[in-house]
């Protein structure tokens, strides 16, 4: 709703980058949009909005849906009194401030717990929060104890995560060590507004061996595992041409590659025009590696990203330790290898990641009939070599006597 005539209540900078207030020429009033000009944000603090967006919320649910998928949940409310917030550099406007009245206001929390209400009201439903901040806190403060805020909320540290074995593991261990007890993980390498991880996370030609074991990881850590289209297959970070840009951040900032439509182009299906995806002329173009990284190509080859992607899959479904186990990192390890065990009574699960592209020794005390569940490599379970981006999961009882390996 509108904030009033005349001049914007203060000079915030939206995420686009320009005025965050945007004066509408019928009524003379400026409203408030933290992102694009045509997505004006609600006043929260009107409490007939409030009820009207959370009676729209009962609706949905009682037409069936599972659940809701949260954008930006902390971005619900600004500071009441509209305060600047304060400046600090940065190469961009948005990055020149430190965002202390834009976002990740207490009254948002009080929306996800009024949201939860509603959701378990109706049964098994499912309530995912993205909330952006650079404090990582936030991302806790949403899901509450673990039962009265959100179900649970996208974990940016990890996503932001470079190729390190190291990386990774630390910022595990921080989420495992910070999530309230009942609370759940919740881990994504790639989405709507990311580059794709395949072209972000390097490697040259060895970009599809990391892919495997960044999938390896995702699937067999303790959590909820969030995957976005045509990562099975391997979709690279697509360069669209000037012309058939369609983000209006891409549009705004070009020659610089800034935009996200690079990892927003149609599926890859198959092979030939339109890439299975169309018959038409697509929103963006298809990306050229479609004519050999593509579902259909890859289906039936045990060797390809997706059929690795259904193993892992088909393995997590079968085993309760992967699905709903403990997780513990395991000590001594060498520094490029993220080695953790997964346990549920007396089924345990180890899986180690190698993020070198050379041999790396594994010093494990396994279990006799400890067995190789599933491997990028197909190696024997009695050798603690991991070959070069090797990924495997390894099986034992708990009750079976130890042995060395």
């Amino acid at each position: 709703d509108g904030r009033g005539p005349g001049r914007p209540p203060n000079r915030w900078r939206a995420v686009v980058e320009g005025s965050a207030w945007e004066r509408d020429p019928r009524t003379g009033q400026y409203y408030y949009h933290a992102f694009l000009p045509f997505q004006p944000d609600l006043n929260w603090r009107n409490p007939a909005v409030q009820d009207e967006m959370l009676d729209v919320a009962r609706s949905w649910l009682e037409f069936g849906v599972d659940g809701f998928r949260l954008d930006l949940i902390n971005h619900l409310y600004e500071d009441e009194r509209l305060r600047d917030n304060p400046l600090k550099p940065g190469v961009r406007p948005y990055l020149a401030q430190r965002h202390l009245y834009d976002h990740s206001q207490p009254e948002s929390l009080e929306v996800a717990a009024r949201l939860r209400a509603i959701a378990d009201a109706h049964g098994e439903r499912v309530l995912l929060g993205e909330v952006f901040s650079d404090d990582w806190q936030d991302c806790l403060d949403y899901l509450g104890d673990g039962t009265d805020r959100l179900h649970l909320s996208f974990y940016l540290d990890f996503v932001r995560q470079r190729w390190s074995a190291r990386g990774f593991h630390d910022s595990v261990d921080w989420l495992e060590e910070q999530l309230p007890r009942a609370a759940w993980p919740c881990y994504y390498l790639d989405n709507h507004d990311l580059p794709r991880s395949l072209s972000r996370l390097g490697g040259g030609r060895h970009a599809l061996a990391r892919a495997k074991v960044a999938a390896a990881m995702l699937l067999t850590l303790r959590g909820t595992p969030i995957l976005y289209y045509g990562d099975e297959i391997g979709m690279t970070e697509s360069r669209v041409p000037h012309a058939a840009l369609d983000d209006p951040i891409g549009r705004k900032f070009w020659p610089l590659r800034v935009g996200r439509d690079g990892c927003r182009t149609p599926m890859q299906w198959r092979s030939g025009p339109g890439a299975g995806f169309t018959t038409g002329v697509p929103w963006l173009p298809v990306d050229p590696s479609a004519s050999t990284r593509n579902a259909a190509a890859e289906t039936g080859d045990p060797a390809s990203l997706l059929s690795w992607y259904r193993d892992l899959i088909a393995l997590r479904s079968a085993t309760p330790a992967l699905r709903i186990g403990e997780y513990r990192a395991l000590p001594g390890m060498p520094r490029d290898v993220f080695a953790f065990e997964r346990t549920d009574g007396d089924e345990r699960v180890v899986v180690l990641l190698n993020f070198s592209g050379s041999r790396r020794r594994c010093d494990l005390r396994l279990h006799r009939s400890w067995r190789t569940l599933l491997s990028t490599h197909g190696c024997d379970a009695e050798s603690a070599a991991l070959a070069p981006y090797e990924a495997r999961v390894l099986g034992a009882r708990l009750h079976e006597g130890p042995g060395t390996a």
